[in-house]
């Protein structure tokens, strides 16, 4: 037997299912494209040609400026600056350890 003779179209109840329709898609990047869907229109936040799974580009989302407050506190460092930054205060440790000491054993 085929699917179509096991499975033949039902016809649903009137009234009950919303109606489905074609319906243009609106993403905050501007990007537009049609869909069918049971909401006359439809806005989205993020989508596929600004998501950053697709895009392979990070993207930050922030409404209320935690990314700016964040950055303006503790600056935007790459891992690099941090390292150099890490060794640096090292050193200064090192070198203010190393004047208490003389200090000391010549008091």
């Amino acid at each position: 037997m085929r699917y179509d003779q096991v499975f033949e179209e039902q016809p649903v109840k009137e009234g009950i299912h919303p109606k489905y329709q074609d319906v243009e898609v609106r993403c905050a990047c501007g990007n537009t494209f049609r869909t069918r869907s049971t909401k006359p229109e439809l806005h989205l936040e993020i989508c596929s040609a600004c998501h950053p799974f697709f895009t392979g580009r990070q993207k930050l989302v922030d409404t209320e400026g935690r990314v700016q407050r964040f950055t303006k506190k503790f600056g935007a460092q790459t891992s690099e600056q941090r390292r150099t930054a890490a060794k640096a205060a090292k050193a200064t440790k090192a070198a203010a350890g190393k004047r208490t000491r003389k200090t000391t054993a010549t008091a």
